[in-house]
């Protein structure tokens, strides 16, 4: 099911190409997906990035709780969760309770991406250290992990010199 949704995502019926050959036959062509921009899509999103590694930090999450923390509207927040389960990056768990209670996990596909999303966020404090780039403070507080210690350890350390109140 999640297959079919994604193919659709990205191939609209219409867009089927119309190839003719050398003796005038038409051959139809199902249209290709760059598989660049295949993850863009689906990870683009000003909070994307950001609500996966929140659920990936926390084991999951629940909708009030990441709007107030992340402190991104509540309509972006719902439009990026929405489309992240389109992807079948996160999982949405709806419990028959009153109040009702939501909450998102990361699916195994979602887990997969964690990994990329480590190096891309590696790679980004460095680059915005090489830049001179003010950086996010909150960058600091979620992305404790052994992991991101030891591949930005000096860029840390010297950002923790500079911003004490980054540590509390």
């Amino acid at each position: 099911m999640v297959t079919l949704l994604i193919l659709n995502y990205f191939f609209k019926p219409n867009k089927i190409n119309k190839k003719k050959n050398f003796g005038g036959e038409i051959h139809f062509m199902q249209q290709t997906v760059n598989p660049y921009h295949f993850v863009t899509n689906c990870i683009s999103g000003k909070w994307k990035m950001t609500i996966l590694h929140h659920i990936h930090h926390y084991g999951k999450i629940r909708f009030n709780e990441t709007k107030k923390t992340l402190g991104v509207s509540e309509k972006v927040l719902s439009q990026q969760l929405k489309e992240l389960t389109h992807d079948g990056l996160v999982q949405r768990i709806q419990y028959n309770t009153i109040p009702l209670k939501v909450e998102y996990i990361l699916t195994p596909l979602g887990e997969d991406l964690i990994p990329a999303l480590d190096i891309l966020y590696i790679w980004s404090i460095r680059r915005l250290t090489d830049l001179n780039l003010p950086i996010d403070p909150d960058a600091f507080k979620v992305h404790t992990e052994l992991k991101y210690r030891d591949q930005l350890k000096d860029i840390m350390d010297t950002y923790m010199k500079k911003h004490p109140s980054v540590e509390e």
